[in-house]
């Protein structure tokens, strides 16, 4: 007996619009709503966790275990008043590719029928995503996607809402960008497998990389980077970002230095930066999070029992969940 003090799914809809209920609650005493990069953590949890971990007709579960245990590990280490599950509704946005036609490009899965394009997905993970999805609405865990939008644009969108402080956890570094400490919102990033974390405050930017958070995004857009298909302007290196934004503040400041004989650029990075003009100019809104997502209305307080504890011992049962669900329905502040 279970106890309790995507293919993406039908999202959960019930409760308050979290843009109110939340904002009425930080006005009062600010709470810690904590976010999390769904996708980013199962895969982690994939990766992390053997896949000898199997339901008890053979089917691994090691992503669905190992993301129950790591939810579990959240909630009883961080108490968070608020969890959001944010999910990617659409993993490659048509209009980010429309701006910058190899985002991501190199993760489609070859071979898809016509349609949206389809993320490239370990075989024995894909069938784990739907479990997942059950499980957390079964839980109670707010499960929120919107269509046209990645889980960076949904986090995006609650930590601008959020009256209170913010913990987002992700193995994303993209998110680093919304790092903000006057606010209190801060990155939790899994250093290794689902385990060990490390806390990213504006502290921790500007000593690994010279940059506040919003400097981030510059920095990333810069640089570049191959996972995400961002080319960067060629030759500008991380370190070569870094010091033109601490000697002309921003984007927009290198920009103009570019125009400007007395900028103190060189021949080199002034060619460089004047030759990736197109791509400076549409790369912003790529690599900067949406803060401004149409949202459903759900409501993101932690359960205190499970929404639908039949539910949740079927899927138990079917899926072998045994320790790791209990070790969430446990750690639930009821």
């Amino acid at each position: 007996m279970l106890r309790g003090k995507r293919n993406s799914g039908p999202l959960h809809t019930r409760g308050r619009d979290v843009s109110v209920a939340w904002g009425m609650i930080g006005a009062v005493t600010p709470r810690r709503l904590m976010l999390l990069d769904t996708a980013s953590l199962y895969f982690r949890a994939y990766f992390g966790v053997p896949e000898s971990v199997r339901a008890p007709d053979g089917t691994p579960v090691n992503a669905v275990r190992g993301l129950l245990d790591f939810i579990a590990r959240l909630v009883q280490d961080h108490r968070p008043d608020a969890l959001v599950a944010c999910m990617d509704a659409d993993w490659r946005p048509q209009w980010r590719v429309d701006l910058i036609p190899s985002y991501k490009a190199h993760r489609v899965a070859e071979e898809v029928p016509e349609g949206p394009d389809e993320e490239e997905v370990p075989d024995t993970l894909s069938p784990q995503v739907p479990v997942i999805e059950q499980v957390l609405d079964a839980v109670g865990i707010a499960r929120v996607g919107a269509a046209g939008y990645e889980a960076d644009d949904v986090i995006g969108t609650l930590a601008a809402r959020a009256a209170g402080p913010v913990d987002i956890v992700t193995g994303d570094r993209d998110l680093y960008q919304l790092v903000d400490d006057a606010r209190g919102i801060r990155v939790l990033y899994p250093v290794k497998g689902v385990g060990t974390l490390q806390l990213v405050d504006g502290a921790v930017l500007r000593e690994k990389y010279g940059v506040d958070g919003p400097g981030y995004a510059d920095l990333a857009l810069l640089r570049g980077d191959p996972s995400d298909g961002l080319p960067g302007v060629p030759g500008i290196g991380e370190k070569t970002a870094a010091k033109l934004l601490d000697a002309f503040g921003d984007l927009a400041g290198i920009l103009a230095a570019v125009d400007d004989p007395a900028a103190k650029l060189t021949p080199a990075q002034r060619r460089r930066l004047a030759e990736a003009g197109p791509y400076l100019a549409v790369a912003p809104k790529v690599v900067r999070v949406a803060d401004d997502v149409p949202l459903p209305p759900f409501d993101a307080a932690l359960p205190r029992v499970p929404r639908d504890a039949r539910a949740l011992e079927v899927l138990a049962e079917r899926w072998g969940l045994g320790g790791s669900l209990q070790r969430l329905l446990t750690a639930l502040p009821g």
